[in-house]
């Protein structure tokens, strides 16, 4: 990937380079080629390229954070339950389930 990336780069330096030396050129034009022609699309492809491993690296960091309290569970032989792990189901906090039963208290 990056191999293009470069190869890219130095056809658009040398196209820029033949618009300013040339007798009709100006350095204007070449700047203008050099942008429009290489760093701007070079940019948008090498971010639309790494995409993947983006993603990739987000999913690590959010299962190496999530790591620790599997790890710290385990050591003490406890199994992990979705009650000691953060709700992520976007329900309110403390709300009762659905097929959960009312406490019933004593009469006096």
């Amino acid at each position: 990937m990056y191999l293009i990336a470069i190869a890219w780069i130095y056809v658009v330096l040398l196209m820029s380079i033949a618009e300013a030396t040339n007798t009709t050129g100006t350095v204007l034009g070449a700047l203008i080629t050099f942008v429009l022609y290489g760093a701007l699309p070079l940019a948008l492809v090498l971010y639309l390229m790494r995409t993947p491993a983006r993603r990739r690296a987000i999913k690590a960091r959010a299962k190496a954070e999530d790591m620790p309290k599997r790890t710290v569970a385990e050591k003490n032989n406890v199994t992990v339950s979705d009650s000691i792990l953060p709700d992520a189901s976007g329900h309110a906090p403390g709300a009762a389930a659905a097929d959960s039963v009312a406490a019933v208290r004593k009469e006096l």
